[in-house]
């Protein structure tokens, strides 16, 4: 009977578990999850997640405990070590996970299934967190999709239907004897001064898998059939027009195909009823479900696209990185109420509704041009269901930076989705008590108000609430001559391309832009999912893919570098000049510190002097050719540091600050980063047998998205060399 170390992540549940589900079936089940801050890096989970990842832990700890096998909770910078250690305690000759997509996640986990193959230990990874891996969709010409509509069409179109949720087991048979690990208090996920304002929290949340399916059944009971009407009120979670299920998804407490095949049960049985109301909410409903979906497969098949725009005509937009317009953004101090509302409420509660998200989040990147990245750091610090994915397929949508995201030129008017999502003003009065006895006429635009209705009102422009930030009409004119900046150096970047002067980003194609005739050509990643190839009966549809770090000259002599000191210090290839305000000091042949110092913890840490075998994950300086914005939470030393992919990086450095690029986001500590701006990824098929023995060689085979893309230039440097 085998012993079989389940691995937890963000599915923190039973019901539709496969990992722990299969490990169940094939004998002694050892459930382990590992805090790693550290291995976190930048994307270090902000207060209100962590305290939902609390409550769900010592939730699902008992629920384990009730079955025969405990939880065992670890923290430690490193992962692989402590399922290595846990593995020889108890003799555990299999390592069972689901998978995760995020690039931080793909990054840790090849490096964690390649040590635990190295040791002789089996490792299987299952689908539990979407309807379709991100390798079974794609185009008709192989290519993964870039357009929403296309991409869940041709899901709702797949030959085959999503698995059928999973029944929790019945029982687990656990160690033998006590194994070492701490309580979900001593994990640190929350720290004193936090536990005043967190309580707050639990009035209106309960994290766990077994409330996640009671808040399930409520939602089919009775929103579900008017979310078609009722989903644009932003009455949040008071009036509950949304399911409220995005943390309980986040943290894996629900299964998604659960969700799928309880609502497909409502479609069927309202179809059959003649209730048309109720199936125009069940397809809205899944569609809202499907970019979930999307929001893994874009990050899955174009790993960038937390630091970079998925159209590359984007890279050239003259962002504009002001502190003061950030800071007033964040405090709800535009002066456009419906904006302020959403931003204290977001910061009270972690919560917003999904259409003030996206009113401030346009705001944000079209109003005041802030870089979106900014943006998506800051709500991935303060969101209850802060996720990456997610997260990033937001903040692109509205940015313009999607083929079918919002126009380039399109700017909401917040006096305008005022009335239109808060019609009565209940919502602004609510979190702006300063505006509470302004009348509905003026509670949108209050600057429009005659003096004497603010005077009975109370409200003294510029004193008690500020006047708008920026006028709409300037901000609109300012929008279209950045517009147009960006239109002309993005015609003098490919231009440059054309000259070999400028290294390229890979293959792109053309698809059809928006925001008027200067935009009806925009170019967007190419990426292959499919080709026709012999497949070997060892493989499965289900086989995991993760990102392999393909090797060139110039990455094993910056690990030589940085790491062994074996080769002499790498040029600097940072694009960021010395002189930027918010950008720590650059490495390399103009840095000051010295050979053997790696950033991260604070000071000097001891270099790994052990030889790299390639493709491995390398630990890096993290300053390296970074532009990461780090949102990691002040005072938490151990969340810098990790371990990030080498990606493949520009050669040209310059005295000025780039185009498209940004400082590092004011106001927070910078973690690790996983900048690497010219990555193109295309799958490949990758044996097994060539990394670990024999033995384990017909265990299983799986793909792998090949990152780095050389450029003529660089071509021609590499000869040179030779």
């Amino acid at each position: 009977m085998a012993c079989t170390i389940v691995w937890f992540r963000r599915d923190l549940r039973l019901e539709d578990n496969p990992a722990l589900i299969a490990a169940a079936r094939a004998g002694t089940v050892i459930p382990v999850f590992v805090w790693s801050p550290a291995e976190d890096g930048q994307f270090h989970p902000g207060r209100v997640s962590r305290w939902w990842l609390k409550q769900s832990l010592i939730h699902l700890e008992l629920s384990l405990k009730k079955l025969g096998s405990p939880l065992v909770m670890r923290k430690s910078p490193d992962t692989l070590a402590v399922l290595l250690e846990i593995a020889e305690a108890t003799g555990a000759t299999q390592v069972f996970y689901n998978h995760l997509y995020d690039p931080v996640s793909l990054v840790r986990d090849h490096r964690v299934k390649q040590g635990l193959s190295q040791k002789g230990i089996v490792v299987k990874t299952f689908n539990g967190d979407l309807l379709y891996e991100p390798w079974e969709v794609y185009d008709d010409e192989g290519q993964a999709f870039t357009l929403y509509d296309a991409f869940w069409q041709k899901c709702m179109n797949m030959p085959f239907e999503p698995e059928s949720p999973l029944l929790p087991p019945r029982r687990l048979i656990g160690p033998i004897g006590k194994l070492q690990g701490c309580t979900a208090e001593e994990l640190g996920l929350e720290d004193e001064y936090e536990k005043s304002s967190n309580a707050l929290l639990a009035r209106a949340w309960c994290p766990g898998w077994s409330f996640a399916n009671k808040s399930l059944d409520s939602f089919l009971r009775s929103p579900l059939c008017d979310y078609a009407t009722d989903r644009h009120k932003a009455d949040g979670v008071s009036g509950a027009p949304t399911s409220l299920l995005s943390p309980h998804l986040h943290f894996g407490e629900l299964s998604v195909r659960k969700i799928f095949h309880e609502v497909r049960k409502k479609q069927i049985t309202w179809a059959r009823e003649g209730f048309a109301a109720g199936e125009r909410s069940v397809n809205m409903f899944l569609r809202a479900l499907g970019f979930r979906e999307y929001s893994r497969y874009l990050s899955f098949h174009f790993p960038f696209t937390h630091e970079r725009s998925l159209l590359a005509n984007l890279k050239s937009f003259p962002w504009r990185a002001d502190e003061g317009y950030f800071k007033a953004w964040r405090q709800g101090r535009t002066g456009y109420p419906l904006v302020d509302a959403g931003m204290r409420e977001l910061w009270a509660t972690g919560w917003s509704h999904n259409r003030i998200r996206v009113v401030v989040a346009s705001f944000s990147v079209k109003f005041l041009q802030l870089p979106w990245r900014w943006g998506m750091k800051y709500f991935w610090d303060v969101l209850l269901d802060a996720d990456l994915e997610c997260d990033v397929l937001g903040w692109q949508y509205i940015s313009g930076s999607l083929p079918d995201g919002h126009e380039l030129d399109r700017i909401e008017n917040p006096q305008v989705e005022g009335y239109r999502f808060d019609p009565d003003g209940d919502y602004v009065r609510r979190w702006l008590p300063e505006l509470s006895r302004l009348p509905n006429e003026w509670i949108h635009h209050p600057w429009d108000a005659p003096p004497g209705a603010l005077r009975a009102a109370g409200v003294e422009l510029g004193t008690n609430y500020p006047r708008p930030i920026i006028e709409i009409g300037a901000a609109r004119d300012r929008l279209q001559a950045s517009l147009a900046e960006m239109w002309e150096r993005d015609a003098a970047m490919k231009a440059a391309h054309a000259n070999g002067l400028e290294e390229g980003l890979g293959e792109t194609v053309e698809v059809a832009g928006t925001g008027g005739p200067l935009h009806e050509r925009m170019d967007v990643h190419r990426v292959i999912v499919h080709r026709d190839v012999d497949v070997s009966s060892n493989s499965s549809r289900r086989d995991q893919l993760v990102p392999e770090i393909v090797p060139n000259q110039f990455h094993m002599q910056a690990h030589d570098s940085i790491m062994n000191q074996r080769a002499p210090v790498v040029e600097d290839v940072g694009e960021v000049a010395d002189t930027t305000p918010y950008m720590s000091q650059r490495r390399g042949a103009y840095g000051s510190r010295p050979a053997n110092h790696v950033e991260g913890n604070n000071g000097v840490v001891p270099v790994d002097r052990t030889p790299i075998n390639w493709p491995t994950v390398t630990a890096v300086d993290y300053d390296l050719d970074s532009t990461a914005e780090s949102t990691s939470v002040a005072g938490h030393a151990d969340s810098a540091g990790g371990t990030v992919p080498v990606w493949s990086q520009s050669l040209n450095a310059r005295p000025h600050v780039r185009e498209g690029l940004v400082p590092i986001v004011p106001d927070v500590r910078r973690g690790a980063g996983l900048s690497r701006r010219h990555l193109h990824a295309s799958v490949q098929r990758v044996n097994l047998e060539a990394m670990t023995s024999s033995k384990l060689a017909d265990e299983e085979d799986f793909y792998v998205p090949k990152l780095g893309k050389w450029t003529q230039h660089r071509k021609r440097r590499a000869k040179q060399e030779d």
